[in-house]
Order: structure tokens, then sequence, then C-alpha cells
């Protein structure tokens, strides 16, 4: 980890995380380079979900570091655009979708968010590029799962973070919204952003994928997806038998549902 802060977006320094007497993972050290797109897979347990929220200060390290590039702990902001997993949210919320989006803009910021033309044309642009502009004066409470992961994602890119940390992203969504959000995500790589994915299934967004962090066993492999993503490799993390196949292009690893660990779920 010899890096300068101008060449990482992320630095992951000799991190565990334990819950009691468990470790759910332990001198886990990757650094996230600017542009970089980084898969999060692993078994149910496995601690994906936990290690955003340890980059996003939630959840605190037993022992470690994380940075960002400047060398400070991520406090969100503009620094950090986050996509939470999917959640129903109460029906009778009355903030209309358009205001959600804009809290992406300066919901971070003190005072109450002054609207300008140029906020409501950087609000349109967000709603149009996710496909929800027709939905910009409903209340979120009223929108379907699908309808409110894709606010979610416009929310999260519209202050043109410097790191994405998406949980889950594509969860609620139909097989062309995936497409549509996989590859959105993907292109604020060409500003820098670098994107750490949480995924259960690596398929939908292989194609932008750089490199894989597999949590499994409380032990990780980070690599390219060649790398990784092969039998001998995830049957050492697991230390049980797994298979990894390819098929017409897609990846299925089998046996590790097997091995996963589905205490709580905030281990997911």
């Amino acid at each position: 980890m010899n890096a300068s802060p101008d060449q990482f977006a992320l630095s992951v320094q000799n991190a565990q995380l334990a819950f009691g007497d468990r470790a759910i993972w332990s001198d886990l050290n990757f650094e996230v380079k600017p542009g970089e797109f980084i898969a999060v897979i692993g078994a149910n347990g496995s601690g994906k979900s936990s290690l955003l929220k340890c980059i996003l200060g939630q959840q605190q390290l037993t022992s470690g570091s994380i940075l960002l590039g400047n060398n400070q702990r991520a406090r969100g902001g503009e620094t950090i655009g986050y996509i939470p997993q999917h959640r129903a949210i109460d029906s009778d919320l009355p903030l209309r979708v358009e205001d959600a989006v804009r809290l992406g803009l300066d919901g971070h910021k003190y005072g109450v968010p002054l609207a300008s033309s140029a906020k409501r044309k950087i609000v349109r642009e967000a709603l149009i590029a996710v496909d929800v502009e027709d939905l910009a004066k409903k209340p979120v409470g009223s929108l379907s799962g699908g309808e409110m992961q894709r606010v979610r994602v416009a929310q999260a890119l519209i202050s043109r973070p410097n790191l994405i940390l998406a949980d889950e992203p594509l969860s609620a969504l139909d097989l062309h919204h995936q497409q549509v959000i996989a590859s959105l995500i993907a292109q604020q790589r060409t500003a820098g952003t670098a994107v750490l994915f949480v995924t259960h299934d690596v398929n939908p967004v292989i194609d932008y994928v750089d490199r894989v962090l597999y949590l499994a066993a409380g032990k990780y492999s980070i690599g390219t997806p060649d790398e990784v993503l092969q039998s001998d490799i995830l049957s050492n993390l697991y230390g049980a038998e797994i298979d990894v196949v390819r098929n017409q292009g897609r990846i299925v690893v089998l046996g590790a549902h097997d091995h996963a660990h589905h205490d709580t779920e905030e281990w997911s």
C-alpha cells in the first residue's frame, strides 16, 4: 500500500470486521484506482454490504483503516455516491421524485436547498438518464420497487462523485433497466469515477468489470474475473469444492450457497 493519495480513489488497509468472536473478514487489503470498476461478490453473510457501510463510516472496523484518495475518512457528501439495497418505503411519504433526486445534489449541504434553473436542468437530465422523467412530480411513496431503485441511482450519480458504492443496484429491475442502469453506472468511469459494485450475479456487469473482490468464509481474493472466478481459487476460499462453469458467456458458481452464512442481514 505505497500508492500516493492521488493514485487511488479508495484504499482499504489491513481491515478486519468482527462481530463477537466471528471475523467477517480479516487482513483485507486493496486499492481502487480512479475510473476502476470492481465487482464485490460473495455468498450471503460474507460481509459485502458491511464493507460499504465501513467505507461510509456507518460501521466501525475492528481494526485497520479505510481512506479516500485525499487521505480522509469517507463521510458521504459529494465525494461518494451511494446506492443502497432496495427497501420498501413509506407509501405516505409526500416527497416528490424530482426533490428526492435533487437531495443527491445539495441535500448534504447546510440550509434549505435553493432551486435554480441550472439545478433544475441537472435534475431533469438525471431523471432522463434513468428513465423516470415522467415520474418527476409523483411522490416517491407511490413508486414501484424498480422505479424507486432507479430514483436512488439518479440520486447517487447526480453530484458526479469520485466514488460510487452500489449495493445490489440492479435488484427489483427488469432486464432492460438492469442493462440501462449498469451501463449508466459504468459510464461514470470516463470522468475518473471509481465504482465498487456489490452483486450476487456478475453476469449483468461482466463487460464493465476490471477486477473482482470475492469475499468468502472470512477470506478474500481479488483480481481480474478470469483470475478469481476459477474453481480452484474459490474452493480454496470456501474450504470446500466449488465449481465455476462458463456457458455462452455466462459465469455460474456452483456449490457456494451450500457454504454461505445466513446469520444476520447486517453481514450480507
